[in-house]
């Protein structure tokens, strides 16, 4: 994925990105203050929006290759299992019983998915917006936020998934957070964004503990990347 010479207005809002590049599967994070612009750079991302201007070489992915999970994700009126079939059912895909019978034993959702799925909670809900996202087997995965509402436990579960689903079948991963613990312990590569702009870039472990940038230094100071 490609991005080059971005810039879409939003009200008084402009993002606006010279370059940004994921060069191959792997897991990437999007960091940076509210109002930066993660969002609006994660839905032009997943060609959800189109930017006023700029080019987006997505190296071959096309938008049902690509799949948003949102802080707040929507559910259809219906049970937890149609809920999570319904990517399968949109593509003609047909389901592998075995694999969603783990994904809900994963999860602990097995005893609810004849449960109408806008009853669960909210960390249950975003479990399985997730499982959701990853039935159809997508090449990119955007998550914006979607860790915020899950306790600790379900967190534990949700990273395990995560990283044996990739090291089944590398995909390009996109996770936007302000949980720097996750970011960090997840990411290989990160970029900030700054009132609109790409701040800084590069390798999760080597930048994040010693940020050279003040407007960086400061946002890990916040968030807890660094003491």
């Amino acid at each position: 994925m490609i991005l080059r010479g971005i810039k879409k207005q939003l009200g008084n809002f402009l993002l606006d990105i010279e370059d940004f590049q994921i060069p191959e599967p792997g897991i990437y994070g999007v960091i940076g203050p509210n109002g930066s612009g993660k969002s609006t750079l994660a839905k032009i991302i997943s060609l959800l929006m189109d930017p006023d201007q700029g080019s987006i070489d997505s190296c071959g992915l096309k938008q049902k290759d690509i799949t948003f999970i949102p802080r707040k994700p929507y559910l259809l009126d219906d049970s937890v299992l149609n809920n999570l079939l319904y990517p399968l059912k949109l593509r003609n895909i047909n389901a592998d019983k075995d694999l969603v019978e783990d994904y809900l034993e994963r999860m602990g959702l097995s005893n609810r998915r004849k449960q109408r799925a806008r009853l669960l909670s909210g960390g249950e809900q975003q479990k399985l917006s997730f499982l959701r996202a990853l039935i159809f087997k997508p090449r990119l995965i955007i998550m914006d936020e979607a860790m915020t509402a899950m306790d600790i436990d379900s967190l534990d579960l949700f990273e395990k998934l995560l990283l044996d689903t990739q090291d089944k079948d590398p995909v390009i991963w996109i996770i936007i957070s302000h949980q720097m613990p996750h970011i960090k312990r997840l990411t290989s590569y990160f970029y900030f964004l700054y009132e609109g702009k790409l701040e800084e870039e590069g390798l999760t472990k080597e930048k994040l503990d010693s940020p050279p940038g003040k407007h960086l230094a400061k946002y890990l100071r916040i968030y807890g990347g660094n003491k």
